[in-house]
């Protein structure tokens, strides 16, 4: 089945997955590489976030995941700290499982829910605010924001299929085959 629109080349480079962003299933090189830019408080993010698993499921290790954040904080004012919440678990080995668990309380990302989280992971909850309060990982998230902007994202959630900037509506079908779409071409 085909997107309801091809995927397009990018208007600016946008830099490549690589062992920097946090991988999930296949390594950077894997036949098929899914780059998402999200926001842990948007809905349509939410949405994504189960069509993400179903992509996954289906293609396994031949499918590298990546996820960059791109908090929209005018409009979700906890997104910031949620991002740098995801951060401060990554640090620790711990990225995807607050990942997860961000997504799947979307409605509960206020400080106290984020130390909540951390203590659910067996994560010292103290440290985790302290390292979101004092900024630890602002950089990193601005760097991906940044990084987002000047490959031409504007919203939440966006898609890169190979490289490619998706343009479809992300549905698992629609994404599916835009990354077999990618692999068929020369």
């Amino acid at each position: 089945m085909k997107p309801t629109q091809p995927a397009s080349a990018l208007k600016v480079p946008n830099r490549p997955v690589s062992g920097r962003d946090h991988l999930q299933g296949g390594p950077a090189e894997a036949p098929f590489v899914l780059l998402e830019y999200g926001d842990y408080q948007c809905p349509y993010c939410g949405e994504a976030y189960a069509l993400v698993k179903e992509v996954q499921q289906k293609l396994g290790d031949r499918l590298c995941f990546a996820f960059r954040n791109f908090p929209l904080t005018i409009l979700h004012p906890h997104a910031q700290h949620a991002a740098e919440a995801a951060e401060a678990a990554g640090s620790l080995g711990y990225f995807w499982a607050m990942h997860d668990m961000l997504f799947e309380n979307q409605d509960a990302l206020e400080d106290d829910d984020l130390a909540g989280y951390a203590s659910a992971l067996r994560l010292d909850p103290r440290r985790l605010l302290g390292e979101i309060l004092s900024g630890v990982y602002t950089a990193r998230v601005r760097e991906d924001f940044r990084n987002g902007v000047r490959g031409g994202v504007n919203g939440t959630p966006t898609f890169f299929v190979n490289g490619r900037h998706f343009a479809g509506p992300p549905t698992a079908e629609g994404l599916l085959a835009a990354l077999l779409e990618t692999q068929s071409r020369p």
